[in-house]
């Protein structure tokens, strides 16, 4: 038996997010059928000057699915998917979804080797891909796999006469690959026509998304349709999302955050979502302000971004006032930065691509505390219809503000890894998922992520959690970007090492730093060595790269 078994952190959410609701769909295109063309006209996507009415998306995945369908791509065939936040890649997953294939989302940063692990393994029989991905990267990696159908585009396609091209587009030219068809020429040969819909469940893949393979090669996580549409319900209702709401894309749509805060989410209540090929801050800034947008989920270091640019005060971004930070914990100070600058609250969310996006999250209307031990800010409570333990090194339920391993159960975890039995079997066991994330829970039902297993520092004995003295770092009033790693050292075994990114015009010292941390911290734990570099490395979510700095 577990402490938390009576469920503490259900007083927190409001009567209505705990009442049994029911799935108000099958599956995510169902979501897309009866919710987003409730109104045909209403804007579904809009990229730079162009906007796409939901009937226009409906017509054109009709055609892409109905091209595919005549090529012989159907039920439980997967379709890669290689591109930037593009409409192409929201047009592909509806299409795939009409046939019942899975769309198989990649990294458009990924080179020959992850590319090929990805083709290989998924046996994608379709890639959809920009075609700069084409001549730089897949051309010499398509062959040997089960791919017979190369589909391609560019960042340009949907843009229209935007004059002057955007600066986050700035570079491309178009590049015609001649050994695949152009998207465009797909949907006009089958424009008007229709496919015929599978018949899918809320048990069949929805989205067939690749962990990012930090502890061992790529594994795919099976996320189903009734996955998708729970967690899809979950964030609207606890962020309070209407259809006069407009997503902006920070997210990348291939990450499960874009999968289900922008697609799915946007399908689903429905509201514009607003492309802007890849992150950049200062388009972003021109959208957020262009569109209206009044909602988006990114991470930390995205809102340290915005509030380092230059045109940030200059930008109107007051409708952007459902903010969610996820991916990694907020810093209290950076949370307290945002709100002084802009006077809106940012709410925590958190969770993985095997618990399908959010697994913990701020109810509206309440303000995450801040441990007084760590300085930790809670990442919220679980979320209505999720099950959680917090499991010891030794597999035993541990009580409240005791660390341990997360183990989540609900709708929202996935079915297990494609064709990786034993993998499924460690990491799902009767539907828990163990996350690999330490956390703790207070008796008011607050979860505080203390790290990732593998992160943890042994320093002469003593476990130091990097994000304990990442999070006092980032309380020095010149610290930007912190992030702490351990590093061999003959005396210790292991000693604590930070580096650290400077905010714009700000000046700090790396003995300064030390001595900075040295009054907040027992003598183990501050940081022996501290680099000052200009920018930190991230995934293109904008989680800093820990392994990266380890190297």
């Amino acid at each position: 038996m577990s402490v938390f078994d009576s469920r503490p952190w259900d007083k927190n959410w409001n009567a209505e997010m705990l009442q049994a609701r029911p799935l108000e769909y099958e599956t995510g295109l169902d979501m897309f059928l009866t919710s987003a063309l409730a109104d045909p006209q209403q804007p579904l996507i809009s990229y730079f000057e162009t906007t796409l009415t939901a009937a226009e998306v409906d017509e054109q995945s009709d055609a892409f699915a109905c091209w595919l369908q005549a090529r012989g791509i159907g039920r439980g065939d997967r379709i890669a998917l290689y591109l930037q936040n593009v409409p192409e890649f929201v047009l592909s997953v509806i299409a795939a979804w009409k046939l019942g294939a899975v769309p198989v989302p990649i990294n458009p940063m990924y080179r020959e080797r992850e590319l090929n692990e990805l083709l290989m393994d998924s046996g994608a029989k379709v890639l959809v891909l920009l075609e700069h991905l084409w001549h730089d990267v897949a051309h010499s990696v398509v062959d040997g796999t089960a791919v017979e159908l190369v589909v391609s585009t560019n960042g340009l396609a949907y843009l229209g006469t935007t004059d002057p091209v955007p600066a986050v587009l700035s570079d491309l030219q178009p590049q015609p690959v001649e050994s695949s068809t152009p998207f465009s020429s797909a949907i006009e040969e089958f424009r008007g026509s229709q496919p015929q819909i599978a018949d899918v469940t809320a048990d069949d893949v929805a989205y067939l998304c690749y962990t990012s393979g930090t502890t061992g090669p790529p594994k795919g996580a099976m996320v189903s349709h009734r996955g998708v549409v729970f967690s899809s319900q979950n964030f609207r209702d606890m962020r309070g999302l209407v259809p006069g709401d407009v997503v902006f894309a920070v997210a990348p749509l291939f990450h499960i955050t874009g999968l289900i805060c922008t697609i799915a989410v946007g399908l689903l209540v429905p509201m514009r979502m607003v492309l802007g090929y890849r992150f950049d801050v200062g388009e972003s800034l021109k959208l957020i302000e262009k569109y209206r947008c009044s909602f988006t989920v990114g991470a930390t270091t995205v809102f340290i971004a915005f509030l380092s640019h230059p045109e940030f005060a200059d930008r109107d971004i007051s409708t952007l006032q459902k903010i969610v930070c996820g991916g990694a914990p907020i810093p209290p100070s950076v949370l307290e930065r945002y709100e002084t600058a802009t006077g809106v609250y940012m709410y925590n969310g958190y969770g993985l691509t095997e618990s399908t996006s959010p697994t913990f999250g701020t109810p509206s209307g309440r303000r995450s505390p801040v441990d007084p031990v760590s300085g930790a800010l809670a990442l919220g409570v679980p979320l209505p219809g999720t099950d959680l333990v917090i499991l010891d090194d030794a597999g035993k339920p541990v009580g409240y503000d005791e660390p341990g391993e997360v183990v989540v159960r609900g709708p929202h975890v996935v079915t297990g890894y494609w064709n990786k039995p034993e993998e499924t079997a460690n990491a799902i066991q009767d539907g828990w998922l163990r996350t690999g994330d330490v956390a703790f829970m207070d008796s008011d039902g607050w979860v505080y992520m203390v790290d990732r297993k593998k992160d943890v520092i042994n320093a002469s004995g003593y476990k130091v959690w990097p994000r304990e003295v990442e999070e006092v770092l980032y309380e020095h009033p010149s610290v930007r970007e912190a992030a702490v790693v351990g590093v061999p050292d003959d005396y210790r075994g292991e000693t604590v090492k930070a580096f650290v990114s400077l905010r714009p015009g700000e000046k700090a010292t790396v003995e300064e730093l030390i001595e900075f941390t040295k009054g907040k911290l027992a003598a183990y734990k501050y940081p022996r060595i501290i680099e000052i570099i200009d920018d930190l490395p991230k995934t293109v979510t904008g989680k800093i790269l820990r392994r990266e700095l380890r190297k």
